[in-house]
Parts: C-alpha cells; structure tokens; sequence
C-alpha cells in the first residue's frame, strides 16, 4: 500500500497460552514500515514485521528478549565454516548472528540451538537449568561440571569422576560445552522438548526433527496480526559443517522474508531444511 499513511491504536492485550513461559503482551501502535533496516544492529532493530503485524512484547529477563536483542553481524556478512571458509549456499541467509562458531567441526544445528539456550541461562546465572542428555540419554549437568566433575565414557557407558577445580568461568561453561556438542544432537534434544501447537509459538521455540541426518531451527522472533491474532516468526540455524548461527531468509515469501508464516500449511520450508508443523517444541524449564 503505497503512498498511504496508515496509524491503528488498540489497546494493549494480554495474551495467554497453556504453558507459556513469559507473560507477554501486544504493542499497543503499529504503521507500516520496511521490513528491513540494513542498519540495525539486533534482531529487533534490523527487521521490522510486516504490515499489520506487531511483536510480541516479552520479559525483559526471559529467553524470547534475550534472542530478539541478540546482535548480529553487519548487513551482508557471510556465513563462515567453523574453518574460516564460506559457506556455500548463502542465498538463505538474512543476517548472521554475532556469535562465533569455535575451531571445530562442532557446532551444528541441534547444538546452536543448545548454544543459544546455554548463553542466556549462564548470563542470568540460572545454572541449574542448563543441562541436555548425551544420545546414549546421559544427562550433562552444567553445575555438576563447574563443580568440578568430568566425564567418563566407556562404549556407551558414561558417567561422572571428581577431576577438577571448581570452575565456573566462561572459559569452562565453553569446554563443557563442546563436550555437550560431541555427544549429543537433534535425536536427543527432539527428546528433552515438549511438543506444543503452532498457534502458541513464541520465540525460543524449536522446530527440531530428530534422526541422523536431523534438523533443528530455533523461532528467534514473533509477531501477531492486530486483528486476526495470526502469527509470524523468524527463525535461526547453524547447518553442517559447523557454521555460523544465521536468520534464514523465507524463499517462498519475499514479500514478509525473513518472516514466515504456517496459514494454511503443515509444512514449514526452510531454505535447506521442510519441517511439519506438528515438529514445533519447547524447552520444558
């Protein structure tokens, strides 16, 4: 709608969702807008929704903000291998987060999502809550780590030792870390998350389908239609090899991308990755 000038004023409403992990609310003004600031330096303030369309406001405190302001790279950075080469297909990446991808052939899809997830838990110091299961269903718990257990594996046996210090510097939160990513992936986290409806999505959500290969992108943004109640979200990955956390572009919708939207769909269709909508999942603490 060009050259037109629009203003909708609602009241703020309150929205909840069984099991939802932050109260949240809706913009109370919206007018249209670009989609895109190639100046922004956040997700937030990179990307604007599409007309009509307002985020959903979250907790300053809660995972869902602590994504939607996660910094990204300058407007047209590549994607770049844990090796320092470019990735290959770029034509669906909308933006890269600023977060590095380490030295190793490691952090890969299910284990960028643990990454982001991990970062934010350690920031607000909720070390209780960051542990994930190896595949063999061993959990990994971070505090028995920075207390100085470590790890012992034997065939498919694994199981705690006293072998360190106490510890709880970035520096080691990172070894534990890469442990995790050694040996846990998309078929044992599919297994940590609770399935929800697509209608409730909200940002730190997964669509995640476990299997070797498998596949997993974390929601990193939503935002919902004024009137309709519809929801849009944005959605980030790292792929293989070990590569960069990046926004995917929405190739089937340039008109909203990087937004996507399941109206009238089952199927979610990634740049490199077709997920069901019945594959959404949350984090159950």
């Amino acid at each position: 709608m060009k050259n037109i000038f629009l203003v909708f004023i609602i009241p703020a409403l309150l929205l909840t969702c069984a099991n939802q992990p932050e109260n949240i609310l809706v913009d109370s003004v919206i007018e249209p807008k670009e989609i895109m600031v190639k100046e922004g330096t956040t997700v937030l303030t990179r990307f604007n929704p599409p007309d009509s369309f307002v985020r959903l406001v979250a907790d300053s405190n809660s995972f869902a903000f602590f994504l939607r302001s996660f910094p990204l790279k300058k407007d047209g950075s590549k994607v770049l291998l844990y090796n320092g080469e470019e990735k290959f297909f770029q034509a669906g990446v909308a933006a890269v987060l600023d977060i590095d991808v380490g030295t190793k052939d490691l952090q890969q899809c299910a284990d960028a999502v643990m990454r982001l997830r991990a970062e934010y838990l350690y920031q607000h110091e909720m070390y209780s809550k960051i542990h994930f299961n190896f595949t063999n269903g061993f959990m990994a718990d971070y505090i028995k780590w920075a207390e100085g257990s470590r790890v012992k594996i034997s065939g498919n046996n694994t199981s705690w030792y006293a072998g360190a210090e106490k510890d709880y510097s970035y520096e080691n939160f990172r070894k534990y870390l890469e442990l995790v990513f050694s040996y846990a992936g998309t078929l044992s986290l599919s297994k940590e998350l609770k399935t929800i409806s697509v209608d409730s999505i909200v940002a730190g959500d997964v669509f995640i389908y476990g299997g070797s290969p498998g596949h997993a992108v974390i929601v990193t943004d939503v935002a919902q239609h004024i009137r309709t109640g519809e929801r849009v979200f944005m959605i980030a990955q790292s792929y293989m090899p070990a590569q960069n956390i990046h926004l995917l572009r929405n190739l089937n919708d340039l008109n909203i991308s990087p937004w996507y939207n399941l109206k009238g769909t089952d199927l979610l269709l990634s740049p490199e990755w077709t997920f069901k909508k019945s594959q959404l999942k949350r984090f159950a603490d």
